[in-house]
């Protein structure tokens, strides 16, 4: 029986395996390496975060995306944005360094019993451990507009469903969102020859300014210090301390999460998207329906006017939505039994364990209770110690079944305990 298994080897699975090798636990991890940032994004994309904030975390911090931009011999400065290729190598290259060989079968069924959990392999295989740690990412929380629900794939899809946008070229695509996603995707598909528009539901859409220098006098740095989320004191506390951020009100979060850090493009993609899409925010979709060469979309304004138009195909970047009803892999039994905050999402201790004994969670379904952060590679820093402690702490309070407790927190059974103090 293993002490740990790590479902999902993204920023947030590595990172919290790495924490957990380093701290002797006896552990399995499973999932490719970096797939939705291999799989589900297009060529040409760069991420948003600064390259100092979209580090991995291991505990030396040894394995840092500057020195695999050293090694490789890439840029990562400050407002120097990293291409998504160079970042999933990275995070390739931080798994053969920080990390137990990961498993890259599929776990497609997790299940509890009276020692721990149950986790089942794509061909069949079942493993057993005391504890586990889901970091699945964003791609089961994937948000479509109702109005566009159940159309055949060939006319909407979501943004994240393309790793290549070429056979949208010479064609009229409309993009709906107001954030990164969306806009950088419009842009992608202008500069292929794809007549592309945005619809977004706000008044104006939003843009990032170029960040302040990193170099520069103490009382700007003092008035808007630097952030892993944005310069400015109320993203350094989103950014830089989600424990405290957890201890706020349950309804002050819920506002937070909803609200902080709302859809906005990028500096860099600015000019991109105003020179060559055409832009229609103030918008809803309320209606869609396929026609000949594709669908039929009914715009209702801001101002209730309304409007129809049509294009060959919608691409959905309308982010993703953290449900617990969402978390597919838990046997039904499993998800029943977790705990659920005003907006679906799974409440959290305060080492990211869930309400089910052993079962911990971590990246975008934790935004609710740690904050925006966990929204952003940034928040692994965070999570992966923290997580990993909380684990080593479950497991000294859950010796297993036979076992004799030992004075510190171990167990006598045969075999040494794996965890230490």
């Amino acid at each position: 029986m293993y002490d740990l298994l790590v479902v999902g080897a993204g920023p947030y699975g590595l990172s919290i395996a790495a924490h957990a090798a380093a701290a002797g636990l006896n552990l399995r991890v499973f999932g490719r390496p970096m797939a939705s940032w291999r799989d589900h994004m297009p060529g040409g994309m760069f991420l948003k975060s600064e390259p100092w904030a979209s580090n991995l975390s291991d505990p030396g911090g040894r394995w840092r995306l500057d020195a695999y931009c050293a090694e490789q011999g890439l840029t990562a400065r400050h407002a120097h944005p990293i291409p998504v290729e160079a970042f999933a190598s990275y995070g390739l290259w931080f798994a053969r360094n920080a990390v137990p060989e990961v498993d890259e079968r599929t776990v497609t069924r997790v299940s509890s019993g009276p020692d721990g959990f149950t986790a089942v392999t794509e061909d069949g295989q079942a493993l057993h451990a005391r504890t586990v740690a889901l970091a699945i990412g964003v791609m089961p929380f994937i948000e479509v507009p109702t109005a566009l629900r159940g159309l055949h794939p060939t006319l909407v899809t979501h943004s994240s469903h393309h790793s290549d946008l070429g056979h949208f070229q010479g064609k009229d695509v409309t993009v709906i969102g107001g954030g990164q996603a969306a806009l950088e995707t419009a842009a992608l598909l202008a500069e292929q020859g794809t007549r592309v528009r945005v619809l977004a539901r706000a008044e104006r859409l939003r843009w990032n300014d170029v960040p302040p220098p990193w170099e520069r006098p103490w009382w700007q740095s003092l008035r808007s210090p630097h952030s892993g989320l944005g310069p400015g004191w109320r993203n350094w506390f989103y950014s830089e301390r989600p424990g405290l951020y957890r201890r706020l009100p349950q309804s002050t979060r819920s506002r937070i999460a909803a609200t902080a850090l709302g859809p906005a493009g990028a500096w860099w993609v600015r000019d991109r998207v105003e020179r060559a899409v055409d832009l229609l925010p103030g918008q809803q979709v309320t209606a869609a329906a396929a026609v000949p060469g594709g669908l039929r979309l009914d715009l209702t304004g801001r101002d209730g006017s309304r409007r129809s138009l049509e294009t060959e195909h919608v691409i959905a970047a309308t982010g993703f939505k953290a449900h617990r009803d969402r978390l597919g892999l838990l046997s039904a039994e499993l998800r029943g039994t977790l705990a659920a905050l005003p907006d679906g999402s799974p409440v959290l201790g305060h080492g990211f364990e869930s309400s089910h004994p052993g079962l911990f969670l971590a990246g975008l379904v934790t935004a609710s209770g740690f904050g925006p952060a966990m929204r952003f590679v940034h928040g692994a820093t965070f999570t992966a110690p923290t997580l990993v402690q909380g684990v080593r702490r479950r497991l000294r309070s859950t010796p297993v079944r036979g076992s004799v407790p030992v004075p510190g927190g171990g167990s006598r059974s045969g075999a040494p305990s794996p965890v230490n103090g």
